[in-house]
């Protein structure tokens, strides 16, 4: 037999055994007989792939399934036990990090503010030190470590593992994926955090099985994931999804990537701050003042809801603003790439209540006839989480397309 004929078939085994494991993550509890169904695999290679993964610990047999035909068959599903993935998230002012097993149930979370304006090697190694705590939780549960996932706000080349320029971090060229290679002996896989939240929402959250969606973030700046048929799209060079860097006014606010007017300058938590301090200069408002206690560099977008909520004029109108922005923003997202859903995550979902029904209002004023028929706008499950949620779904999906 030629080698390249081996080397043939090895091919069609990775792609069938991937498409099985797919399968059982997405549908399980399934049977081998439903597996062959969907594959279209005869039903002894579909078994042979089964037996493979079970006795590399990634699958299990669990109870049997009622059939409508036959005998019932012997239900498959992830094996808990098959290892442990790591997500984490580099935020800016925030470390955030979690553990789930095989099946990717949480067995450890941590949240904690962090000085990111700190040097970033400094930075870096509090990160690490969150990294050996979360491996030690692995080793506790006596799992092996399959993976670290890394959301990080900025551009990342995907295949390097290297974040090119964070402007919110003040970071450029970090080889992030080398230097955790060579440190911790695992896979690591980076990508913007914006991305992994739509993986996040769409494997663990609202965008469940949603082939065609997009998700907008905003904690500092806004970021945007999309997902197309079903993976995600990252555009000719892995960079696509800076959506707050969509030119929107030529006169607007300096945005930190070196442009004036960029979307996120217009809406997010750090627009609504400026805005709101803006308008203190114009106006007087005991309330805010009060809130911050007289030091508008204290006042936080928390405080500024809370404002709101209680009908402060000012604070209720800036947050109103930023709810304009988005949606008309997103009139014009649905209007060139057509998605099943636009899923609304981070801190906007802390103001769901103020912004949910002015976007409504807006996008069905707005929007083209097909769009106000067809597209849904949600907000995130996860919320703020929904970064690590996709870190550990980025690194399974990579062990599901070659299984370790």
């Amino acid at each position: 037999m030629s080698s390249s004929r081996t080397a043939d078939q090895e091919t069609v085994r990775k792609v069938n055994q991937s498409l099985v494991l797919g399968l059982i993550r997405s549908y399980a509890p399934i049977s081998r007989a439903d597996l062959a169904s969907e594959t279209g695999l005869n039903r002894s290679t579909v078994s042979s792939i089964v037996t493979r993964l079970i006795e590399e610990g990634l699958v299990m047999e669990t109870e049997l399934l009622d059939s409508k035909v036959g005998r019932p068959g012997i239900a498959l599903d992830l094996n808990p036990a098959g290892g442990a993935v790591i997500g984490m998230e580099i935020g800016v002012g925030f470390l955030s990090t979690i553990v789930t097993d095989f099946s990717s149930r949480t067995l450890w979370q941590d949240w904690c503010e962090e000085d990111t304006t700190l040097p970033q090697d400094e930075v870096i190694k509090r990160a690490e030190a969150k990294i050996e705590q979360a491996l030690d939780v692995v080793n506790a549960h006596g799992l092996r470590p399959l993976g670290i996932g890394l959301g990080v706000p900025g551009i990342v080349d995907v295949h390097k593992g290297e974040l090119l320029i964070a402007p919110n971090l003040g970071w450029k060229n970090v080889p992030i994926k080398s230097m955790w290679n060579d440190r911790f002996r695992i896979p690591v896989l980076v990508d913007n955090e914006a991305n992994l939240a739509a993986l996040g929402e769409y494997y663990f959250g609202v965008a469940r099985y949603v082939d065609h969606f997009i998700f907008l973030s905003a904690n500092v700046g806004l970021g945007g994931g999309i997902i197309v048929k079903g993976e995600l799209f990252q555009g000719g060079n892995g960079f696509a999804g800076e959506i707050g860097h969509i030119h929107r006014d030529p006169n607007g606010e300096q945005c930190r990537c070196g442009r004036k007017g960029c979307w996120e300058t217009q809406v997010g938590p750090i627009a609504v701050i400026r805005r709101v301090r803006k308008m203190l200069e114009t106006q007087n408002n005991n309330a805010v003042m009060k809130l911050c206690s007289g030091n508008l560099d204290a006042l936080t977008f928390g405080m500024i809801l809370d404002a709101a909520r209680q009908k402060d004029p000012l604070c209720l109108k800036a947050v109103e603003d930023i709810a304009i922005n988005l949606g008309t923003g997103i009139v014009d997202l649905a209007h060139i790439l057509d998605p099943e859903l636009v899923v609304i995550g981070g801190a906007f979902s802390a103001a769901k209540d103020i912004i949910e029904p002015i976007i409504t209002n807006i996008f069905l004023t707005e929007a083209l006839p097909p769009s106000r028929e067809n597209l849904q706008i949600v907000f995130s499950e996860h919320g703020t989480d929904a970064p690590v949620f996709g870190a550990i779904a980025v690194v399974l999906d990579n062990i599901i397309r070659e299984p370790v």
